[in-house]
């Protein structure tokens, strides 16, 4: 994919920051926060002001076309593993028994960092494996001191549980500025190279209204009958405050330290459907197959990288390939494709989007299930049950226009069916 790039005069090639030193890297995941949740991007028009991300828009690489999974423990399984949730089983949200969960003997992002020089950590949000099978899963995957929610969510972000070296404490404090803390505590202990996953709550429900001192909305009335009647200003107001802290950490790093930092900034999956509005016609957006589950905000700033957007295709899965060849590591994966040379001003390799979405559990509800595949401007939707679906992304970038509909054209048929083909093929890899 071509890169529309913006760049300044300071700008120089990732190879050579990286032989200068070993770099630092913050991975920040946002928990339910899909392109119409971000300024940096034209959809919708009810964005939160989120000044510390927008800066790193302006100043950094924005990815128009960054796929995660439609919901979030599918999302965190590709990152962890760079492989697919075909090939790791996890296609849904991860129940506490922890029947979807990922295998503790899949080789991981941190796994591959062993032996690097580089110290790695986990902080905030797990749910790769169910709470059913211990706490030991992060130390099995080869995350050192891991600290935050197990779960998928909590219920009180003001008073909730965390798992601290290997047990559950409650903790006290908002989540938001609690995982921020950790977060500077940590950074500050190192004297080596470092890695940091960083995977806040917020904005997921239960929607709130945060800290005064963290946003512009004081004048919202913290009931919860006012929040369930009208959600948006509160889910805007826990990002404008994820916004506040995340700036506040960024601030914590010295001048040296943040220049020789890669920052990457990415939402798991598309925004709640309770405050979406009416901005998708008749599709929904988290838990679904369509771009607003799947196509997701993603921007990194960094030493080397250039400024401006780009249309290359990024999968979830290609972190761990591109982490890993930041940091010096030898690494593979079938699914992971690095997109460092993008940052550069350089080609992306990767010419399709694969997006997974499915339970082995009978009884399990909630969402779209089925898989996307995305080639050039156009994606198909294959939804467990239901016929194929064939959008132009160009003219048609909400996806209402099926051009399988009615039978279709023989040229959307023939493109549908070579799409399928190739998918099926890449499912027979397995």
């Amino acid at each position: 994919m071509k890169l529309k790039l913006v760049t300044t005069a300071g700008a120089f090639l990732l190879g050579s920051v990286a032989a200068m030193a070993q770099p630092n890297v913050l991975l920040i995941i946002a928990d339910d926060m899909g392109l119409d949740a971000s300024k940096c991007y034209d959809v919708g028009n009810q964005q939160a002001p989120m000044p510390n991300i927008e800066a790193m828009c302006a100043q950094g690489l924005v990815f128009m076309s960054a796929y995660a999974m439609p919901t979030c423990s599918p999302t965190r399984a590709t990152i962890m593993s760079g492989q697919y949730g075909f090939r790791t089983g996890v296609g849904a949200p991860i129940a506490s028994d922890g029947s979807d969960d990922l295998d503790p003997d899949t080789p991981t992002l941190f796994d591959a960092l062993t032996g690097e020089g580089y110290a790695s950590n986990v902080l905030g949000k797990w749910h790769i494996s169910g709470r059913d099978l211990g706490f030991e899963m992060p130390t099995e995957m080869g995350v050192s001191n891991y600290f935050g929610l197990y779960n998928g969510g909590i219920q009180d972000y003001f008073n909730w549980p965390a798992i601290e070296n290997g047990q559950e404490v409650m903790v006290e404090g908002y989540s938001t500025t609690v995982l921020t803390d950790k977060a500077i505590d940590w950074i500050n202990g190192q004297d080596q190279p470092w890695f940091l996953w960083l995977a806040y709550n917020a904005p997921h429900s239960p929607f709130h209204l945060p800290p005064n001192n963290l946003h512009s909305s004081d004048d919202l009335p913290a009931d919860e009958e006012s929040v369930n009647a009208n959600p948006l200003p509160y889910y805007n107001a826990m990002l404008e405050a994820l916004d506040t802290e995340i700036g506040r950490l960024l601030a914590s790093m010295s001048d040296d330290e943040r220049a020789n930092t890669y920052i990457m900034f990415i939402g798991d999956n598309g925004t709640p459907n309770q405050v979406i509005g009416d901005l998708y016609g008749t599709h929904q957006a988290k838990g679904t197959l369509y771009n607003s589950a799947t196509n997701v905000p993603f921007v990194i700033t960094g030493p080397g990288v250039l400024q401006g957007r780009t249309d290359a295709f990024v999968n979830t899965t290609d972190f761990y390939s591109t982490i890993t060849a930041i940091a010096g590591a030898s690494a593979s994966s079938p699914d992971s494709i690095d997109f460092s040379p993008v940052l550069s001003g350089g080609e992306g390799a990767r010419t399709f989007i694969n997006v997974d979405h499915f339970t082995n559990r009978e009884t399990r509800g909630g969402g779209q299930y089925g898989w996307a595949w995305r080639e050039t401007d156009y994606k198909l939707i294959a939804p467990k049950g239901e016929e194929l679906q064939l959008y132009s992304l160009i003219d048609d970038p909400l996806e209402q226009n099926n051009l399988l509909a009615n039978g279709g054209t023989p040229e959307a048929i023939a493109m549908a069916n070579e799409m399928k083909a190739k998918r099926d093929a890449l499912v027979a890899s397995k």
